[in-house]
């Protein structure tokens, strides 16, 4: 799909400071290197591209515990071809872009959003590492309210790890990392931007122009009794 799953999995690599995609003649394995998530395998076809046998012949492949699967298509399907041992993720989740834009205003007739502001007593803070732009907003006592990274990877950006913390929803913070983020892109070369996000983050997303471009179903091996 116009690549948009290899420009998925190398910025996440960058973000996550994961191994190098192996590439496979499906797709993507990731090494990560932690106990509850030590490798990922991630299938490059998505919607009806997707075949039964490839995702069981990789499944079945698989022996130790805390392997994941990243596949592009609904969950219940993906559950009818996997075998014992294998946990889904019961959220859905969704492969996202956007065509990334100056926050310049246009000239219409239509009024313009104003852009996100940082709200009072609240403090913004970004900052960048090793490819990746992150970005923190401190509640006004100190804690976290929000954060999120990217990661560009040349034209496209991989959006990460967007949160908002539940006392501090509803103000504006999760905009105000997105658009912040975006900029940071922007200025590194992006064009565009991706995402995997969850069914509570598609509602802010898709608000800020992002389009879904493929059901995504993680599963987790915990092992065969």
């Amino acid at each position: 799909m116009d690549g948009i799953v290899r420009a998925w999995v190398d910025g996440w690599v960058t973000s996550r400071g994961a191994a190098p995609p192996v590439v496979e003649p499906w797709g993507f394995t990731i090494d990560m290197g932690l106990a509850h998530h030590v490798t990922r395998h991630v299938f490059s076809a998505t919607h009806d591209e997707v075949e039964e046998g490839t995702v069981r012949k990789v499944a079945d492949s698989v022996t130790g515990a805390g392997t994941w699967l990243k596949v592009f298509t609904d969950a219940p399907t993906v559950t009818s071809w996997l075998g014992e041992g294998w946990w889904i993720d019961p959220d859905p989740g969704y492969l996202m872009s956007l065509r990334l834009e100056p926050d310049e205003p246009q000239q219409s007739q239509e009024p313009q959003e104003p852009q996100a502001a940082v709200p009072d007593g609240y403090r913004l803070r970004t900052w960048s590492r090793g490819g990746v732009t992150r970005v923190m907003v401190a509640a006004p006592d100190g804690s976290l309210a929000a954060r999120g990274q990217i990661a560009p990877t040349g034209a496209t950006a991989v959006v990460d790890q967007i949160e908002t913390s539940p006392d501090h929803r509803r103000r504006g913070l999760g905009t105000l990392v997105m658009r912040t983020l975006a900029r940071a892109a922007l200025e590194q070369g992006a064009e565009t931007g991706v995402l995997a996000g969850t069914p509570d983050g598609r509602a802010l997303y898709e608000s800020l122009g992002w389009t879904v471009r493929a059901p995504l179903t993680s599963a987790k091996f915990t092992g065969r009794p």
